[in-house]
C-alpha cells in the first residue's frame, strides 16, 4: 500500500565549469539543463521499526547507460533489502545502482526501485541527493532549497489518508512478497520430486488450494490448514516467510466450466460464509501464526464470469446468470474480504482473469468496475485488498518479446489479426499493469500490487520462437513471433506444449508484487473424459484432446492433454511436459 510522506527533490544542478570548480545554474541558463535531475522519495508504508520506500529518479541530462545515486540519513535508517537496484549501505550513506536490464536512462526519462529499512526513533527524510555526482539537492523550482516539511508535505509519520486513498491497513507491509521466502508445500514438492529430474524444482514455493471445506482439515489423511501454517513456521525460521492460499469455495463455483464447478450448490451463501470463511479466518486469526505474512488468492474466475459469461453474449451460461442474478458471487467476495482482511497479517489478492480474457473494453472497463462494488459493499472495503492476480491457473505468456500491440505490418495492426482479435493487450504482464492504472482511477488504493502466475506460461522448447514471424501478413506475423503456442487464447484445459514459466520472484517489475506459482505445476485442469466423483467435478469438454471447440475458443480444437484426471489431481504426463519445455530453462 504506497503511502505515507513525499519529498520531491527537483536538482540545483552544479556543473564544472571551465575553471574546474562546480557552478550553480540557475533555471534560464541556455544550454544546459536547469535541474539535470528529479529524485521522488516516498516512503510508502511506515511501522514503529520499519519502513518501505520507492524512489523514482528522472534524468534531465544526457542519456545514461548506467546510473548510480546516493545520499545519506541523518538517522540510524538501515536498508535491508531492496528491489530493482543493487542498493547498499556504508554507515549512514546509501548507494543505489542501476541492475542490468534498467541501466538505460533517455533524457526526460525515469527509472524506480524501491527497498525495506529499518529505524528506531525517528525516520527523518534524506535532504540531498546526487546522480552519478551531480547534486539532486531539495529545490522549489527556482534554485532556492526548501525545507522537506513543506505546507505540501508536511512530513508526518502518518497518513490518514483521503477519500480516494484511505492509507495503508495497520501492521501490513507495501508488498509481502518482498524479503520472504515462500511456502514449500511438502505435499506438492514430494509429487514433484518423485518424477524424473523433478528435484531441481521441488524447492519452488507453490500455493495451497482450499477448494472444498473438507481441505481445512485435510482431505483422504493429507494436510489440512493448520498442518500448513505449522509447517510454515518451521520453514520460516528467524526470517520472514509468505505462505499462499487460494480460496476457492463459492456457491455455484465456475459457472463457465464444467471441470472445476464445487460443492455448493447456487443459494448456499450461509454454507460458504459459516462453514467454509468463517473456520479459515478463525485458524489465520491464531496468534500461533502472526508472523507469518498469509497471501490469499480470492475465488479464482468468479467475478469476471459475472461481466462476461451471464448477459446472453456468445459465452453465457445460464448457471452464470443465475449467480449474477442470485448476487452470491457478490456476497461471498465480500465476505471473504472482509473476515480475511481484517486480520493483520492476511494480504487478499481477487483474481482479475487473464488478458486474452478481459483485455477488450467492453470487458475490461465493466470488469474493474465490478471489482470495486464488491469491494465497496456487504462489509468490504479497498483497504481489504492488498491487490489482484491475473492469470491463475492458465497459460497466456507473461512478456511477448516478439509481438507487441503496437506492431503493424503492411499497415495493418497486428490487432487485427485473428490471434489478437482486436484485443488490447498481446501478454499478461502488460495486461496486469494496466489494469492496476484502472483500479487506481477508480478508487483502489495506490499501492495496490499485482500478481502474475507463472506457473505454465513459459513456453520453451523447440517449438519456441527466437524472432518476430514474416511480414507477409498480420496473422503470419504474429503467429510466426508469439511464443504462446496455443491453438487459441482461450484454450485453458491441460495444454500440450506448455511449459514452466518464470520461477517465483518478488517485484520482478513496476506493479508487479510478484511472480507466483499459485497452480502446482503437475496438477491437473480436468479429466480429459468422465469420471465419477465425490468433489462436485464435471466433465467438461475443454479437457478432452477430440473435441472441436465452441464459440467462447473461436470454435478451435480444445488443445488438450490426452488422459487427464480429475482438477487437482498428480497428472505426471503433464509435469513431464512442463518441465521438458521450462522457460527459463530447468537447470
Amino acid at each position: 500500500m504506497s503511502r505515507s510522506r513525499t519529498a520531491i527533490l527537483a536538482a540545483l544542478a552544479l556543473v564544472a565549469g571551465a575553471s574546474g570548480t562546480a557552478l550553480a545554474v540557475v533555471p534560464g541558463s541556455s544550454g544546459i539543463a536547469a535541474i539535470p535531475c528529479t529524485v521522488d522519495y516516498k516512503v510508502q508504508n511506515q511501522w514503529d521499526s520499519g519502513f518501505t520506500t520507492n524512489v523514482t529518479i528522472t534524468n534531465n541530462s544526457a542519456a545514461k547507460t548506467s546510473w548510480s545515486l546516493k545520499w545519506s540519513y541523518a538517522g540510524n535508517q538501515r536498508v535491508t533489502n531492496g528491489w530493482n537496484a543493487k542498493v547498499t549501505q556504508s554507515g549512514t550513506a546509501v548507494t543505489a545502482a542501476n541492475e542490468s536490464y534498467n541501466g538505460a536512462l533517455a533524457t526526460g526519462g525515469s527509472v524506480s526501485f524501491g527497498f525495506q529499512g529499518s529505524y528506531s526513533g525517528s525516520n527523518a527524510l534524506p535532504t540531498a541527493f546526487t546522480l552519478d555526482g551531480v547534486a539532486c539537492n531539495v529545490d522549489n523550482g527556482s534554485g532556492t532549497p526548501t525545507d522537506p516539511g513543506t505546507p505540501t508535505d508536511p512530513g508526518t509519520p502518518t497518513d490518514p489518508g483521503t477519500p480516494t486513498d484511505p492509507g495503508t491497513p495497520s501492521g501490513k507491509v507495501d508488498n509481502p512478497f518482498v524479503g520472504a521466502k515462500g511456502y514449500v508445500n511438502p505435499e506438492w514438492s514430494a509429487h514433484a520430486a518423485a518424477e524424473p529430474g523433478g528435484s531441481k524444482v521441488a524447492n519452488q514455493s507453490t500455493a495451497v488450494w482450499l477448494d472444498r471445506i473438507a481441505a481445512i482439515n485435510g482431505v483422504n489423511g493429507g494436510m489440512g490448514l493448520r498442518a500448513h501454517l505449522d509447517e510454515a513456521v518451521k520453514q520460516k525460521g528467524s526470517g520472514q516467510l509468505v505462505i499462499q492460499l487460494v480460496i476457492y469455495d463459492l456457491p455455484g463455483r465456475d459457472c463457465a466450466a464444467l471441470a472445476s464447478n464445487g460443492e455448493l450448490g447456487p443459494t448456499e451463501i450461509d454454507k460458504y460464509k459459516s462453514q467454509y470463511i468463517d473456520p479459515i479466518a478463525s485458524i489465520l486469526s491464531d496468534s500461533k501464526y502472526a508472523g507469518l505474512r498469509i497471501a490469499t488468492v480470492i475465488e479464482p474466475d468468479s467475478l469476471p464470469n459475472l461481466v462476461t459469461n451471464a448477459g446472453g453474449t456468445a459465452g453465457s451460461t445460464d448457471a452464470c446468470a443465475t449467480m449474477k442474478a442470485n448476487g452470491n458471487y457478490e456476497k461471498g467476495v465480500s465476505y471473504a474480504l472482509d473476515k480475511l482482511g481484517a486480520i493483520s497479517n492476511v494480504y487478499n489478492y481477487i483474481d482479475a482473469g487473464h488478458h486474452a480474457w478481459l483485455g477488450w473494453d467492453s470487458n475490461f472497463d465493466p470488469t474493474v468496475q465490478e471489482f470495486y462494488k464488491v469491494a465497496t459493499t456487504n462489509g468490504a472495503s479497498v483497504n481489504d485488498v492488498t491487490g489482484f492476480i491475473v492469470n491463475t491457473a492458465n497459460y497466456g505468456a507473461t512478456t511477448e518479446p516478439y509481438v507487441k500491440i503496437t506492431d503493424s505490418v503492411n499497415g495493418q495492426t497486428v490487432r487485427q489479426s485473428k490471434w489478437i482479435d482486436w484485443n488490447w493487450y498481446v501478454d499478461e504482464q502488460s495486461f496486469a499493469q494496466a489494469l492496476r492504472t484502472k483500479l487506481v482511477s477508480v478508487g483502489f488504493n495506490s499501492g495496490l500490487g499485482m500478481l502474475v502466475d507463472t506457473s505454465r506460461n513459459g513456453w520453451g522448447g523447440s517449438a519456441r520462437p527466437t524472432a518476430a514471424g514474416p511480414t507477409t501478413s498480420v496473422d503470419a506475423y504474429v503467429d510466426g513471433g508469439r511464443i504462446d503456442r496455443r491453438l487459441h487464447a482461450g484454450n485453458w484445459c491441460n495444454q500440450s506444449g506448455a511449459g514452466l514459466g518464470e520461477r517465483p520472484k518478488s517485484a520482478p517489475a513496476t506493479g508487479i508484487d510478484a511472480y507466483v506459482w499459485v497452480k502446482p505445476p503437475g496438477e491437473s485442469d480436468g479429466a480429459s473424459s468422465a469420471i465419477a466423483n465425490d468433489e462436485g467435478k464435471g466433465f467438461d469438454r475443454m479437457c478432452d484432446p477430440t473435441y472441436g471447440g465452441n464459440a467462447r475458443n473461436g470454435n478451435n480444437p480444445s488443445g488438450a492433454l490426452p488422459n487427464s484426471p480429475l482438477a487437482g489431481k498428480w497428472f505426471s504426463a503433464q509435469f513431464q511436459q512442463l518441465l521438458q519445455n521450462a522457460y527459463p530453462p530447468v537447470s
